[in-house]
């Protein structure tokens, strides 16, 4: 599909730091209860500036506002919007549910578009038993999400997690978006699924320079890896991954774009944005400046 004829013009296209430094965003999961007005005012009061935007929290918002609307929220409170989430059945790989997958991915892509955002993403959320067959169609399939975006002037991105029957590793993820082959569609890391899954510490090695494209920001509790739940994600500086590390390793493969804070746990979720977002900017941007990247 050919780009919007005449699409808003981008917010702030500040979205990637100096070389060898990297930007604290905030993701709508975290403050989610809020919604997306209340979270953007009460992370832009906390002295955010980037966001993460989620289809959902999107949504709702747009049940009584405009897009012109939601795009001039963000750009009066300062906030540069950094990338979107949709969590979509089998949009990496054929399935039954993919027909309608890459419909809402088109429609989300266009929404995402006329807000001024450069790239968009979804999870690997397969849960269902595969074969080799799903792997091997995967990359054409990955093809085709990232024409559909690339439509719209939007990079996309695979997010592997950690329990998915699909991409759950660094490495998969990497394998399938290499064979896909499309100049468009980037890997992201999770430090939560990276971290509590089947990945290694060294698999960062393979990232080739300047090839991720996004990071989600969390630490991990102590336990059983048995036990393991998004109940387990932490602020980063928390827990036990080693957060400054890996960051440093990204520095390393020239990474300098956005952390995106995304936590599940009910203080953080059912909190007011403000309080959970001034808690979460030193603490990560103490880690941040230990590691050398802020």
């Amino acid at each position: 599909m050919a780009p919007l004829a005449a699409p808003l013009a981008r917010l702030a296209t500040a979205q990637s730091a100096q070389p060898g430094k990297m930007l604290l965003a905030m993701h709508q999961n975290t403050t989610r209860a809020a919604g997306f007005q209340a979270s953007m005012e009460g992370w832009a009061r906390a002295g955010i500036r980037y966001v993460e935007l989620g289809v959902t929290q999107l949504n709702a918002f747009l049940e009584t506002n405009s897009l012109a609307a939601a795009r001039r929220l963000m750009g009066d409170l300062d906030l540069t919007p950094v990338s979107a989430a949709m969590v979509l059945q089998d949009i990496w790989l054929p399935g039954p549910a993919r027909a309608d997958s890459l419909e809402a991915w088109r429609q989300g892509c266009e929404q995402m578009a006329e807000l001024g955002l450069e790239r968009v993403y979804s999870p690997s959320v397969t849960n269902r038993p595969l074969t080799n067959y799903d792997f091997v169609a995967t990359p054409a399939a990955i093809y085709e999400a990232g024409e559909i975006a690339a439509g719209f002037d939007l990079d996309s991105m695979i997010e592997f997690t950690r329990n998915s029957t699909h991409l759950a590793t660094l490495t998969s993820a990497l394998d399938s978006i290499r064979s896909a082959g499309h100049p468009r569609v980037k890997p992201m890391l999770d430090f939560f699924h990276f971290w509590s899954g089947l990945s290694k510490f060294d698999d960062l090695d393979l990232l080739q320079p300047g090839e991720l494209a996004h990071a989600h920001f969390q630490d991990l509790r102590s336990g059983p890896r048995e036990l393991i739940n998004n109940d387990s994600r932490l602020i980063p500086g928390d827990g036990i991954a080693p957060v400054e590390r890996i960051l440093q390793k990204l520095a390393e493969k020239e990474y300098s774009g956005s952390l995106s804070v995304e936590l599940f746990r009910a203080e953080f979720v059912e909190g007011d944005p403000y309080e959970v977002a001034a808690e979460i900017k030193p603490k990560c941007e103490a880690v941040m400046r230990t590691a050398g990247v802020l």
